[in-house]
């Protein structure tokens, strides 16, 4: 038995599923998770041994790579003087003043712990501003786990959300609408049906957690315009895309200002970081200015926001972003390349670091396209990859992270087995 093995047994016992979050435990490709040891740079090394190229990198906070010395001294440095205070300090300052000055649409930001806090508060704050209940989402995009985002569609369109976790009362469900991500028409047709009920729309403005969807060219602008139309708040979720695909968030790259932006992640560097901001007006109703009630003790952790401000410094440095988006393209482009040369379906995108290949003759624009594509192949792809030493999300339904720290020479390698794996896949 590996030792891997032995850790998810041993796991188990203590642990619901032996893992702290569920996509760790290997549930949709089978198998055994690795329990890794370390990291560096763009490599993994797991319980055993074995060293794998990552391509989940955290989930996306990586974007440095692991282990980066700057993000890694600011660290010990800030550590020397205590973990935390419960109380202001001038680091977060710095941060605060630093995403407002990145992120144009952010007049004031508040740090909290995690990406899901930071969007639960946000429909909080929509809700407050507007003094209205229901909230609009996409089908296969996560905005975090709390009770008005665990939401699926109903039974048809117009309809009210349905619980999509146990534990969700239908009556916080009932204020979810949930439409089809790239549907112009449906959002309009929604807000038509329910011009005064709508506090605001919440998105990802590229999708990242039912792999990675883009943005039709007409999609974000024509959310932008209905928000103005019936005065509602539109709130990208940038918890994934913010610094990620571009210096100035996914709302740069695509020229759309949202009243409300959250974030996590990148802004974290590794550590538990999140945040909120926004307008001033609506940012105003926010406890202790205002009556939207929300608080947190360790937000504005110093250690975390250290890690934070080291990693945003990097990646202000010229051609960071050009330089990262021509090394996850060469990924992209060499897999689909591969793939025709195999006769496999198979297409594959990027947007700046992030990525998503897919079991399909094209890219999928939507939720039910995501659906459609070949799972099993998916399946037998990842543990070809996986068992060569290539480390890729668990899941056909999760975007990829290509990090600074990745080389001309991993993504070759990465490709090369990537050609000698997809054959295997029919």
């Amino acid at each position: 038995m590996s030792r891997n093995d032995e850790l998810f047994a041993r796991a188990q016992r203590t642990i619901p599923a032996g893992v702290n979050s569920p996509v760790r435990a290997f549930r949709s490709v089978g198998g055994t998770p690795r329990f890794f040891t370390r990291g560096e740079g763009a490599y993994l090394w797991d319980a055993d041994g074995k060293r794998y190229i990552d391509y989940v990198g955290s989930w996306g906070p990586a974007i440095l790579g692991h282990a980066h010395p700057d993000a890694v001294r600011a660290v010990q440095e800030t550590a020397r003087h205590g973990l935390s205070f419960g109380a202001p300090t001038e680091a977060e300052i710095e941060m605060a003043e630093t995403l407002c000055r990145l992120l144009p649409s952010l007049e004031l930001v508040r740090l909290v712990s995690s990406g899901t806090e930071a969007t639960m508060t946000a429909l909080r704050l929509a809700r407050g501003y507007t003094g209205r209940s229901k909230i609009v989402k996409f089908e296969g995009c996560y905005h975090g786990h709390g009770d008005s985002l665990l939401v699926k569609a109903g039974s048809g369109a117009l309809t009210f959300g349905q619980p999509s976790s146990a534990g969700v009362p239908p009556s916080i469900a009932g204020e979810t609408v949930v439409l089809s991500y790239n549907d112009l028409d449906e959002v309009a047709a929604t807000f038509e049906a329910h011009p005064e009920e709508i506090a605001g729309i919440i998105v990802e403005p590229v999708a990242g957690n039912m792999n990675l969807i883009a943005p039709k060219p007409e999609f974000l602008p024509g959310l932008r315009r209905l928000c103005d139309r019936y005065g509602a708040v539109l709130i990208f979720d940038e918890v994934m895309t913010g610094f990620r695909l571009h210096l100035r968030g996914a709302q740069g790259l695509y020229g759309v200002a949202p009243d409300l932006t959250t974030l996590g992640k990148v802004i974290g560097g590794g550590m538990p970081v999140g945040a909120f901001g926004g307008r001033r007006a609506i940012m105003e109703k926010i406890a202790p200015l205002g009556p939207v009630y929300q608080a947190g003790t360790l937000s504005g952790n110093p250690v975390a926001v250290a890690a934070g401000l080291a990693t945003l410094k990097v990646i202000e440095a010229p051609g960071f972003y050009e330089r990262l988006s021509e090394r996850t393209r060469a990924l992209t482009d060499g897999l689909a390349a591969a793939a025709t040369k195999a006769g496999v379906p198979f297409s594959a995108q990027s947007i700046g670091g992030m990525f998503g290949i897919y079991f399909a003759e094209h890219a999928p624009q939507s939720y039910a396209e995501v659906m459609a594509c070949d799972k099993e192949a998916f399946n037998r792809f990842f543990h070809r990859m996986l068992d060569a030493g290539v480390y890729l999300a668990p899941s056909a339904f999760e975007a990829g992270f290509v990090s600074a720290a990745h080389t001309a020479d991993d993504i070759a390698t990465t490709v090369r087995l990537g050609r000698e794996s997809l054959g295997s896949t029919r």
